[in-house]
């Protein structure tokens, strides 16, 4: 079926089932690397970092997999539905910088006002420290795998379903709105396991944010490299302690690598609202 067929849109119900099938799933394929991980000498309660970094690796596809299911696989939503469109570059740069600039200002307010100490860290398994192979899996997987999967399923994915919603007061359309704040929470609850709760607000208000920015270019791509850009500032500062040029370089060779896996996706899909 082609993206011009599918104008009807997906039913409503499969936001929830690939919640929940992606969760499943999640569970199942974690469980299974540290059955694998433990047969080869992984303890058990405290894996080694090879096995947390595959397992998170995993974690993600299983999000991607179940949005694939529900979707492409019955023919409910294409290319263009997903936000694999094509911009204007300078569109899409002024969108970032706008979202960038709202997030932040937004976080450091609530910082400012709740007192908040301390930064996002790393859980301490996965063992960014311990090895350059497991610096460099880890900057793989979260600077380009989980901004990749990530947008693909709460923004491409499930703000995708839950933007039709129909919520009209007096003459605003705010279906687009209420999708936005329930992706933003589930996001801030998806990093429940990996952020301190202090840090779960300010994620929300992010997820929030790149599902305003997803709708209002109808791209998935400016959504990506914000959250590539963030993650790449985060873990450069917070992990390596890198200094400016090589947290840029961490930056432009995330956004290059993110513009190499998913760029074919978008051939032939261009500028018009998704």
């Amino acid at each position: 079926m082609s993206d011009e067929q599918q104008s009807a849109g997906p039913p409503y119900w499969i936001a929830l089932a690939g919640v929940l099938l992606g969760f499943a799933g999640g569970i199942f394929v974690s469980f299974l690397t540290a059955a694998v991980g433990s047969a080869f000498g992984s303890p058990a309660l405290h894996p080694t970092p090879a096995v947390s970094i595959v397992s998170d690796f995993l974690f993600d596809a299983a999000f991607v997999g179940a949005a694939l299911y529900l979707t492409l696989l019955r023919g409910w939503m294409g290319r263009r539905q997903f936000g694999y469109v094509r911009i204007n570059w300078w569109l899409g740069l002024g969108a970032l910088l706008l979202a960038a600039a709202s997030y932040y200002l937004v976080t450091l307010a609530y910082s400012a006002v709740f007192s908040l100490h301390g930064t996002d860290r790393l859980p301490s398994g996965l063992g960014f420290q311990r090895s350059v192979w497991a610096a460099v899996a880890i900057s793989v997987f979260v600077c380009v795998a989980a901004p990749v999967a990530e947008e693909f399923f709460f923004r491409g994915f499930l703000f995708g379903v839950l933007r039709q919603l129909r919520v009209r007061v007096g003459k605003r359309e705010l279906g687009p709105w209420i999708a936005a704040v329930i992706v933003g929470v589930l996001f801030g609850l998806a990093h429940f396991d990996s952020a301190d709760p202090q840090f779960l607000i300010p994620l929300g208000f992010l997820g929030f944010v790149l599902c305003i920015l997803r709708w209002r270019t109808g791209s998935l791509y400016p959504g990506m490299a914000l959250h590539s850009l963030n993650n790449c500032i985060a873990l450069g500062i917070n992990e390596a302690g890198w200094n400016g040029g090589q947290i840029v370089a961490l930056c432009a060779v995330s956004l290059l690598s993110i513009a190499l896996l998913t760029g074919p996706i978008s051939r032939g899909v261009l500028s018009s609202r998704a």
